[in-house]
């Protein structure tokens, strides 16, 4: 018997009629409190990404997490609520036990030939064979699943002047990427406020939002390689912060932006 990525089966979802399906929570990516974030979100994006009427790949994404997402089984219902020409517009909600715990709202859409230029540069920083790999605690059950190599901002028991995280990350065992990986590193930071005060707080984010930019073409070209991801906050005040980053491909193309708003307690 075949068998599938630990990833896969922790987005694996059922249709139970349509547009409605059964998805269950997956012990090799818990949090500390619930799932991570990063899989709920590319379990969504699956979830669009198996409907029957779906139109093109995925654009963007805001995931709001209204309340943890306890062990065992949810239902993801999900519909578009208008197509257009190249663009088209989902809403989604997370439920358990009659109770939303998730909303989402996404857009998907069919790309086309236009005039292209990019603004954005990648960090500089050495190649991933130039790092060791490190990681997350062990009771930090996600991040195993992950191959994580620190340019800056490796999680650290020591207060740090600012909030800037490079590294170097690809699942393993190793998985090519797909959408639904490149929407779980969209989420692979730790919390902004553990750098800053170099310690462990209550945090958790309340809202998450990645643009795609990525083709699928893009997406097949990356395979199993590493992904380069940045991020940094801007501003930690009275309970939230905010969080910016960036996902960039082996060979330098912009990947994906995602934008948080965390809450945290200090």
């Amino acid at each position: 018997m075949e068998m599938t990525h630990p990833f896969d089966d922790a987005v694996a979802l059922t249709s139970i009629e349509p547009g409605v399906y059964l998805g269950r929570t997956s012990a090799p990516y818990n949090n500390m409190v619930g799932p991570f974030g990063g899989v709920t979100a590319a379990t969504l994006v699956r979830a669009v990404e198996s409907h029957p009427d779906r139109h093109g790949d995925p654009l963007s994404i805001t995931i709001n997490f209204a309340g943890p997402i306890a062990e065992g089984e949810f239902q993801i219902s999900t519909r578009a609520v208008r197509t257009n020409r190249s663009n088209q517009h989902w809403y989604l909600e997370v439920s358990q036990n009659g109770e939303i715990a998730t909303t989402a709202t996404a857009v998907f859409g069919h790309r086309r030939d236009t005039w292209d230029d990019d603004e954005a540069t990648p960090p500089d920083v050495p190649a991933p064979s130039e790092l060791e790999q490190s990681g997350f605690p062990d009771f930090i059950a996600w991040a195993r699943n992950y191959e994580m190599r620190f340019a800056a901002g490796a999680l650290v028991e020591e207060e740090a002047a600012d909030s800037t995280i490079s590294l170097w990350v690809r699942d393993t065992p190793s998985r090519a990427l797909d959408f639904a990986a490149l929407t779980s590193m969209g989420d692979i930071f730790y919390p902004r406020v553990f750098q800053r005060r170099g310690k462990y707080v209550p945090a958790g984010t309340i809202t998450l939002t990645i643009h795609f930019f990525a083709t699928t073409e893009d997406v097949a070209a990356q395979a199993d390689s590493y992904v380069l991801a940045h991020a940094h906050a801007r501003r930690f005040h009275r309970g939230y912060f905010d969080q910016t980053a960036e996902l960039w491909s082996s060979d330098e193309k912009l990947l994906a932006t995602s934008h948080q708003l965390v809450y945290y307690k200090d």
